[in-house]
């Protein structure tokens, strides 16, 4: 059984996401991955009134401005994530990915994945969790239009 992160864990992980992403209670933002429900719980017990969680399918798509993706197995299961959350999200949105440091995963290839996405990395902040990377897309509705 694998065991949760501790609170005060989860407190660093989404202090990092909140300011890599500029992440403020009048956004509508979303988390997706493994541990997805933890920063969702995290974030409701801050105040953030307009978050959700991929899980109900009655969201509209694009509508959301931050996605926030914890994932902790395998590349796999965080590429099914971005792919699962990327529909939710604006065409400028922002992303706040978790990339755990017990994972057997590639930084390398969630960035490939993230570029194919449309999105662009903005910064990579290391900390004692793992990896959060950052990345912000502008005018992809133009680049789906195009394809």
């Amino acid at each position: 059984m694998v065991q949760s992160r501790s609170v005060q864990g989860w407190g660093q992980i989404l202090d990092t996401m909140i300011g890599l992403t500029r992440l403020t209670n009048q956004q509508r933002v979303m988390t997706a991955g493994d541990n997805g429900m933890e920063l969702y719980l995290e974030l409701k017990r801050r105040g953030f009134l307009r978050v959700t969680s991929i899980a109900p399918s009655w969201i509209p798509r694009k509508s959301h401005t931050i996605g926030l993706i914890a994932g902790r197995e395998s590349t796999a299961t965080i590429e099914s994530a971005l792919s699962g959350i990327s529909p939710f999200l604006c065409a400028n949105a922002t992303l706040a990915v978790l990339i755990d440091s017990k994972a057997s995963c590639s930084s390398l290839q969630i960035r490939g994945k993230l570029q194919q996405m449309g999105f662009q990395i903005e910064a990579g902040v290391r900390c004692p969790q793992g990896l959060v990377l950052s990345a912000y897309r502008q005018g992809f509705s133009h680049m789906e239009k195009a394809a």
